[in-house]
């Protein structure tokens, strides 16, 4: 059965390829598209998908499904450097999440003002490429929430 993936943040959508991280640039986790988010402050970061809270850092986390597929969002690039500063977590690990619910809340701006790149990679982890479906292309406007992706 597909699975909707929404996107996790407001932006503009960006191709893996362009994402300035060798790891997630050659989709060594999975593949997906990242999103460079609008810089509003504070910005809310929703779940992409209905599930449960995996993994949860400040800057990143996983949503496990029912059906055991991982979605990774990651908040930034380099950002686990932070240390937790300028993210707000709204849930915990193990907590069960609904597709569109906030997360966390954060500041892209301050992300990007302190030098780093606050573009968002969106993984299907250990996923084929040939399984992601692109509801949305490179330089698409989205808002959280939107159709993002599609996973066969």
């Amino acid at each position: 059965m597909a699975l909707p993936i929404l996107a996790p943040v407001t932006g503009r959508v960006v191709a893996m390829t362009d994402v300035d991280d060798p790891v997630f640039a050659g989709e060594l986790v999975g593949p997906g598209l990242a999103i460079d988010p609008a810089l509003d402050e504070p910005a809310e970061v929703v779940s992409p998908v209905d599930g449960t809270v995996a993994k949860l850092h400040a800057h990143a986390f996983v949503i496990e499904t029912a059906d055991g597929r991982g979605v990774l969002v990651h908040l930034g690039i380099n950002t686990v450097q932070l240390g937790g500063e300028g993210f707000t977590l709204l849930v915990a690990e193990g907590d069960a999440v609904g597709a569109g619910q906030v997360l966390v809340t954060w500041d892209p701006a301050a992300v990007a003002a302190g030098g780093r790149s606050p573009v968002c990679p969106v993984v299907a982890l250990d996923a084929g490429p040939a399984t992601l479906t692109r509801r949305a292309e490179p330089g698409d406007g989205v808002s959280a929430g939107d159709a993002f992706l599609e996973w066969a």
